[in-house]
């Protein structure tokens, strides 16, 4: 038996349910990971509330570390006691241990800390993917990403920066400004007090810039049109604040020649290949200290329910875990 937290509706926190169920042994071509970290990710409150609906019922969560405890007859790549990450389908990372295809799991390599590698797989490798895939920055660009101080944000201006971007960043508190600075901002925009379209286009002397980095979503979506310079790329990437509206082509991308894109990991990271070169970037961010990764906050598995309200109400303010 294992522990496991599953839902049998989609709604609020409540919905989160432990479960002890009988998990089985590995298939030809899965290992058992017993995890020892489990990611906390905004978007596994979108797979709770249904806004991005599941078969329920279902477990939850994308992104975790551990140890292989067993291997299937047909595993090679991976031994029994291999420190290992991951952060990708099927859901249900917020478990004690479960079963996985081979091809989902990362070795980590022995510098990388169990706790710190659960924090990192799904914010530091959709990290990567916006800022050399999605749209490749270049040194000396102006960029702008919104929720700076968040997960994902301390991690993305921390690698904007070692390569050379200039990066404006914007948080919705005065308590995240000095974050957000802390992780790479040349200027941070509190957008909840001040106007950062405005801010922006007096940064960049009136000109804008050629791309936005949104993962708040509703707040946030118009002003960043505005922002962007002629031919700009619009990244949405998430819906912190709530789902976008419908976008008006003629109006709001014909004016500018905008482009937009909703990526996601799924886009970026479906091969083995993929997968392989992104963490092995991610990782030599770490090594060489360009990315520095500081735990926020770590929570039982079994106060996963308090977990999902602070992510909600914004009072995790950096990478926070579960202890399964």
């Amino acid at each position: 038996m294992t522990k496991i937290i599953m839902i049998e509706k989609h709604g609020g926190p409540e919905v989160l349910q432990l479960k002890n169920i009988e998990i089985g042994k590995p298939a030809p071509n899965e290992v058992l990971v017993e995890n020892k970290a489990i990611g906390l990710n905004f978007i596994d409150t979108y797979h709770r509330s249904g806004l991005y609906p599941l078969k329920l019922p279902s477990g939850i969560g994308l992104e975790a570390s551990g140890v292989i405890k067993e291997i299937g007859s047909k595993v090679s790549n991976l031994s029994i006691g291999d420190n290992v990450a991951y952060a990708s389908l099927p859901i249900g990372a917020y478990a004690k241990e479960r079963l996985l295809p081979c091809n989902k799991v990362i070795k980590l390599p022995p510098e990388i800390n169990l706790e710190v590698a659960a924090t990192i797989m799904t914010k530091g490798l959709t990290a990567f993917y916006l800022l050399n895939k999605t749209y490749k920055v270049s040194a000396n660009e102006v960029i702008l990403f919104h929720a700076a101080a968040g997960g994902v944000g301390q991690i993305f201006c921390q690698w904007a920066k070692s390569i050379g971007c200039k990066v404006i960043g914007t948080v919705g508190s005065e308590e995240k400004v000095s974050i957000a600075k802390k992780n790479g901002c040349d200027l941070v925009i509190n957008y909840s007090k001040d106007n950062f379209k405005e801010k922006v286009l007096e940064y960049t002397n009136g000109e804008g810039v050629p791309v936005v980095y949104d993962g708040v979503g509703e707040k946030t979506f118009e002003g960043s049109l505005d922002c962007l310079k002629i031919r700009g790329t619009m990244v949405s990437f998430g819906n912190a604040s709530g789902p976008l509206k419908e976008i008006n082509v003629t109006k709001q991308i014909q004016p500018k020649g905008l482009f937009f894109t909703r990526p996601s990991m799924g886009h970026y990271l479906s091969t083995d290949a993929e997968l392989l070169e992104a963490s092995s970037e991610l990782f030599n961010q770490l090594n060489y200290g360009k990315v520095k990764i500081e735990i926020f906050k770590k929570y039982d598995l079994e106060n996963v329910i308090q977990a999902h309200k602070d992510l909600e109400s914004r009072k995790i303010i950096g990478p926070a875990i579960l202890i399964p």
